[in-house]
């Protein structure tokens, strides 16, 4: 079984599972939060791509988390019908995001809350490729993995 396996079997127990591309890399995308309310629409997608290179015995890996928002909205503080507040805490080591974010929301009478930790895909696949003995680097664009 080759590393590309064994980061998309290990990928089936994280938040963002991966897919094997036509051009030999994984992707993965995990929408986190949506949320739709009338005329508007909110919507939080997290985004990942690994490469194994079996000639350096390294895996490539890039991430980012994308906020789109579309619509009218009812004030300032873009919540729409309802209130909520968001929270976050991270920390930047160079290329990589660490931390976590919370949001509760309250749309209509219900209640919405979620919480997603910026590492744990990341280290999850870290701890795979480093029991396999390869090395990893992080990069800035897509492109370069």
């Amino acid at each position: 079984m080759s590393l590309s396996d064994d980061l998309t079997a290990a990928s089936a127990g994280l938040p963002v599972q991966l897919a094997p591309q036509k051009d030999g890399s994984l992707k993965g995308e995990a929408v986190l939060a949506e949320r739709k309310a009338f005329l508007s629409k909110k919507k939080l997608t997290y985004k990942c791509k690994a490469r194994v290179d079996e000639g350096t015995r390294t895996v490539r890996f890039w991430e980012m988390l994308i906020e789109k928002g579309s619509g009218v909205s009812s004030g300032g503080d873009d919540f729409g019908p309802g209130g909520g507040f968001s929270a976050g805490t991270y920390k930047t080591g160079g290329k990589e995001l660490s931390g976590s974010i919370e949001t509760a929301s309250s749309l209509f009478g219900k209640d919405y809350s979620y919480q997603w930790d910026y590492a744990a895909v990341r280290t999850g696949l870290q701890q795979v490729a480093a029991a396999a003995g390869y090395g990893w680097e992080t990069v800035l664009n897509p492109k370069s993995v």
